[in-house]
């Protein structure tokens, strides 16, 4: 074992490969801020240039550039209410409201620190518990995936600040989004009105921008400026973190465990472990009331959270060639066209390739510190800019970042419609976080119930037969009754107490 460690060392500690980890940690935090151009399609289109790379700087460069644009994702979100990426996008209204209230370098700050720090808890993941967690998710049937997508849904109504009544309405509002297309288990066009643009469904990415910035830049438009930012440098981007870590050392390690989790399983990725994570984090607060003014804890576990199931996505991934994530699924493109094919055998014939990813994992997540900081610091002028000259600039990226992800001007006639939907939704209450939801996760739900009942003729009963399926059918079933219940009990059962 020493040896095909050392081995690792000196592949990782090439020129070639310490290089490419440098220029694509750079581009991963580039891409990332950048609205609309997620951290998928940063290392997608990173594929080109893996042709002329090493095995190991290949993958150096999908790992180093996904981690990168995980965290710059928090960036757009924390200054503008613009999340970079829609692993972002659960706790963006958490950390603008902190800037709006002066904490700007302690929302980054969090970002950066507790990303990192989970990031190292999911790689430590992938080295130790690689094949039992890989065991786990592969035993997952679509039963079990059902539940897992219906209850990544039932976070809509613990995140949304509004009522749960109009967090659901918004929630099913996305799942209908989801259904256009021809994209479902029967390929039968749904909701298109005979525009051959609609055939291939809508895309989560445009939406997304469209609800979050375009209708931003419409708020803006009708409303007077805001008070200006305070004129001064920013401070220690890095101070208190270590006090946020001691405070808030449960809720990290508990985010690190569900993005570990949630990550192992195909399918899930950063976008459902940051949801989860902070729904959890503000379940299980003991402050509660304190979400949504601009309270750090749920950055902390989200931030955790979404890092930390981006490394343990790549288990199923090295094991079995299963991908946790649309990430992992490149990079097993980019491991079967460098010969290292996925399979039990890779740990044993090529061990200290392996061991070579596990450093370039730690690597990426210590440097994400410094060069986030850098980052952090040149996207903070944006808060000086006056909001004339920045809002035609976000709309600009919008559409470019739109166009790119399917070369299309419908995807960025897509935008500009939602942007108007996500307009009216928050004039009247709605929460678009929920909307957003329900269209990444709707065609999971739709395909694995169909799915489920072809398998089971028609009955329901192994939905709640099987052992995981039943907790997790309790799980889901409990967040949906939580709203009723606790009406119930603050309605009649606390009344005779105050009497």
């Amino acid at each position: 074992m020493w040896a095909n460690y050392m081995e690792a060392f000196r592949l990782v500690f090439a020129p070639d490969v310490v290089i490419a980890i440098i220029l694509s940690s750079i581009y991963g935090l580039v891409v990332g801020s950048l609205p609309g151009l997620s951290a998928t399609m940063a290392t997608a289109l990173l594929v080109p240039v893996t042709f002329y790379l090493s095995p190991i700087a290949a993958n150096a460069t999908i790992i180093a550039a996904s981690a990168m644009a995980i965290f710059s994702g928090d960036i757009p979100g924390a200054l503008l209410r613009i999340p970079g990426t829609p692993a972002s996008a659960a706790y963006t209204d958490e950390a603008y409201a902190m800037t709006r209230k002066g904490q700007a370098e302690m929302a980054l700050g969090a970002g950066v620190w507790f990303s990192a720090l989970g990031g190292i808890a999911g790689t430590i993941s992938l080295m130790a518990l690689a094949p039992p967690l890989a065991e786990i998710a592969l035993s997952f049937s679509t039963f079990e995936y059902f539940w897992l997508a219906f209850l990544g849904l039932m976070c809509a109504t613990l995140v949304a600040r509004s009522s749960p009544v109009k967090a659901i309405a918004a929630m099913l509002l996305g799942l209908l989004v989801s259904c256009v297309g021809m994209e479902n288990p029967g390929g039968v066009p749904r909701f298109t009105f005979g525009i051959a643009d609609l055939l291939g469904g809508i895309e989560p990415i445009p939406a997304l921008v469209g609800v979050f910035a375009v209708s931003e830049v419409m708020r803006a438009m009708l409303t007077p400026d805001p008070p200006p930012m305070p004129k001064r440098k920013f401070g220690s981007i890095m101070a208190g973190q270590l006090h946020l870590t001691k405070k808030y050392w449960w809720p990290m390690t508990r985010g690190n465990i569900v993005g570990i989790i949630i990550g192992v399983l195909p399918g899930a990725g950063a976008d459902m472990a940051a949801w989860v994570s902070y729904a959890m984090s503000k379940k299980f607060s003991k402050e509660p009331e304190k979400f949504g003014t601009g309270h750090v804890e749920g950055l902390v576990e989200a931030g955790a959270s979404n890092n930390a199931s981006l490394a343990s996505g790549w288990v199923p991934a090295l094991l079995f060639g299963v991908p946790g994530d649309t990430i992992t699924a490149i990079a097993i493109g980019v491991l079967y066209m460098k010969g290292l094919n996925p399979g039990p055998t890779l740990f044993t014939e090529k061990a200290s390739s392996m061991y070579a990813l596990y450093i370039i994992f730690i690597i990426a997540n210590i440097i994400m510190i410094p060069l986030g900081i850098i980052m952090i610091r040149l996207a903070s002028r944006i808060l000086r800019a006056p909001r004339s000259g920045i809002m035609p600039i976000i709309v600009l990226c919008c559409a470019v970042g739109s166009f790119a992800t399917g070369n299309s001007l419908f995807a960025v006639l897509t935008v500009a419609a939602f942007g108007v939907i996500g307009y009216v939704m928050e004039a009247n209450g709605y929460p678009v976080a929920a909307m957003v939801l329900g269209i990444v996760m709707g065609t999971m739900v739709e395909q694995s119930f169909v799915t489920s009942l072809i398998k089971s003729d028609g009955s329901i009963v192994p939905f709640f037969e099987r052992p995981v399926s039943a907790v997790l059918a309790a799980l889901t079933i409990g967040a949906l009754a939580w709203p009723v219940l606790y009406w119930i009990w603050r309605k009649f059962l606390l009344r005779p107490a105050h009497a």
